[in-house]
């Protein structure tokens, strides 16, 4: 069990820290972004290396780093992103009125280029770890990738937290494709089917052979689906998700202009 609680205690600080580290590089003047993505894009190739090397790695060794090197690669996916270099060929609010089916086809149209990019991130680790004996890296990239799939999409229908405060003035306008209400009718079902393969995934860690590669693989990726679950609640609780990364925030410039504001719809 200690090397259990090792894997999990590693993941939450990975989580907590790669998290306000990329939103404090947000935050920075647009100037930097360029050098920010140019050091991560070299991290970028030292990470799909590691996986593609750790994937023929079954020790508690290769899951750790599979699980580190498909962490970097998502980590350059949100940053290419939230840095807009990444985004969707609408890059301006939601036309007033627009509703329905009209609506999401704004929404999509807003964040198309970066969906294409966690589609061909995906196929690149599917690529490196085929047929491995290691798959920790592949499941830890479609664990974050459907997470995320899910939150856009609840964010999108409507939930209480929108967390305004993580993205950058540049762009701000996706706060106009988001929609306000307590809960939406989408919001239970991945919290439920994610919450049950997590305790799933945690009933196989716990009775895996403390210290085998099962046991670490088994507890990264049930902390990570757990995480992931939390940051779901988060949008419906009333509670303030983005103080665990405040330090990161603190790179943020204060807004000359208010920004726009959530649909209601």
């Amino acid at each position: 069990m200690t090397d259990l609680a090792l894997t999990v205690a590693y993941t939450l600080f990975v989580w907590w820290f790669a998290t306000g580290a990329i939103l404090w590089l947000d935050g920075l003047p647009p100037r930097t972004y360029r050098y920010s993505l140019g050091a991560a894009s070299v991290l970028l190739l030292g990470a799909v290396q590691l996986l593609s090397s750790s994937a023929g790695d079954p020790s508690p060794v290769g899951a750790t780093l599979a699980f580190t090197a498909s962490l970097a690669v998502w980590g350059w996916l949100e940053m290419s992103f939230l840095m807009g270099f990444i985004t969707g060929p609408r890059r301006s609010p939601c036309p007033p009125g627009a509703r329905g089916l009209q609506r999401a086809r704004y929404a999509l149209e807003a964040v198309l280029h970066h969906e294409i990019a966690l589609a061909a991130g995906a196929l690149l680790v599917t690529v490196v770890t085929w047929d491995a004996p290691n798959s920790t890296g592949l499941w830890t990239f479609l664990i974050l990738w459907a997470m995320r799939t899910s939150a856009k999409l609840n964010v999108f229908l409507g939930v209480r937290n929108l967390s305004e405060s993580f993205l950058p003035d540049h762009l701000r306008y996706l706060q106009t494709y988001f929609a306000r209400r307590p809960m939406n009718l989408l919001f239970p079902w991945p919290v439920i089917a994610a919450t049950t393969i997590a305790t799933l995934l945690w009933r196989l860690a716990i009775n895996a052979d403390d210290g085998s590669h099962d046991a670490v693989s088994l507890g990264f990726l049930a902390t990570l689906l757990s995480l992931a679950v939390l940051e779901h609640w988060f949008l419906v609780l009333p509670i303030p998700a983005d103080a665990l990364w405040r330090w990161g925030l603190s790179s943020r410039r204060p807004l000359d202009r208010a920004p726009p504001t959530a649909s209601s719809s």
